[in-house]
Formats: C-alpha cells, sequence, structure tokens
C-alpha cells in the first residue's frame, strides 16, 4: 500500500518519545499527539526518510487498509486512538 498523497497523519496524530531533529525533548516526548513534525515538508512528507536520525518508530508505521481508512480523516482519528489506547498509564 502506498501513502495516501498530503495525508502525514502518520506524523501528526502519535506521539513521539524518540528524538527528532529540531523538536526539542519535553518530558519524554519529542513530538507531542497532534502535533504536526516539524520534519514534514511542504507536500508533507518526510524530510528524514531514508536517513539515520529519522526514528525507528517513524520507519515501523506502514500504511495499511486499517490505519489509514479511507480518507486522512479516519487515518487521524485511528492513529489518534491507538495513540491514547497506548500512552503510559492508561
Amino acid at each position: 500500500m502506498q501513502c495516501r498523497p498530503h495525508c502525514a497523519a502518520c506524523c501528526i496524530a502519535p506521539s513521539i518519545s524518540s528524538p527528532i531533529p529540531g523538536m526539542p525533548l519535553v518530558n519524554g516526548i519529542s513530538k507531542p499527539a497532534g502535533v504536526r513534525c516539524i520534519q514534514l515538508d511542504e507536500q508533507d512528507r518526510c524530510k528524514l526518510f531514508g536517513r539515520p536520525e529519522r526514528p525507528t518508530v517513524c520507519g515501523s508505521l506502514q500504511p495499511s487498509a486499517d490505519m489509514c481508512g479511507d480518507s486522512r480523516e479516519q487515518a487521524m482519528l485511528w492513529l489518534s486512538g491507538l495513540d491514547a489506547a497506548t500512552r503510559p498509564g492508561c
């Protein structure tokens, strides 16, 4: 499955605790849930794709019918729900 153009839901919806160049680490989180990753370009593509500084977790998120749904909105909802369900203390 290919990523939907201009989606970037996986780079916005979930929180990321791994260091991301250009994003400060605050309370163990470098990218809070719902915040656009600073490494997205104007086409909503990752500027770190294929580079060693890209967080491993980002590479582990592969597009799938379940995750991406039929729209960016569905992807945002699915990923936001997954983030909430896997947040420490839940």
